[in-house]
């Protein structure tokens, strides 16, 4: 029988330590929904607009504060609406127009091989916030799945999230929607 001291090497485990993240997981729980907050956020600069990158006429592009990657960018309407299907063709007209200048803004600035682009929809898909709907743009890199989640279930972010979202919100506007 092991216990939680135990690694796959038998030694025990070191703790990778994100002091950062604190302050989001403080916050995360609040009460209300993350991506209504970020979108009645007056500036960039208040406690819920501190990720948003760009703000359209009916939706909005948030740095995820979970990134999978640097740069991951979440895509969502204003409204706070549940499905895809309860949106206006604006807002998902709006959405993709915005996803385009982010992924053109990541290309450039970040200079990734490749993206994950998708929207989970119900908790089955992996939904974390099944209530209001969001897209995920994620740039990847070859070789970015490395080592670290196969060992310790751990994934290396390696720019600050302040840092990325400040790079990203100066290369959106530079770049114009079409």
């Amino acid at each position: 029988m092991s216990d939680e001291r135990d690694s796959v090497q038998g030694e025990a485990p070191r703790p990778l330590w994100a002091p950062w993240r604190i302050e989001y997981f403080k916050h995360i729980h609040g009460e209300g929904c993350f991506l209504c907050r970020a979108a009645a956020a007056a500036a960039p600069d208040d406690a819920d607009g501190g990720l948003v990158l760009k703000r359209g006429r009916a939706c909005l592009l948030v740095l995820n504060a979970y990134p999978y990657n640097s740069g991951h960018i979440l895509v969502a309407p204003f409204r706070h609406v549940a499905d895809l299907a309860d949106m206006t063709p604006d807002e998902l007209s709006e959405a993709m127009q915005l996803i385009l200048q982010a992924k053109r803004t990541l290309t450039r600035i970040l200079k990734p091989d490749g993206f994950n682009f998708g929207f989970n929809l119900g908790a089955a898909a992996g939904a974390g916030v099944r209530d209001h709907v969001h897209g995920h743009l994620v740039p990847r890199w070859v070789g970015d799945t490395n080592f670290m989640p196969v060992l310790g279930n751990v994934r290396v972010v390696p720019q600050a999230l302040a840092d990325t979202a400040a790079l990203l919100r100066k290369g959106l506007a530079d770049e114009e929607l079409p």
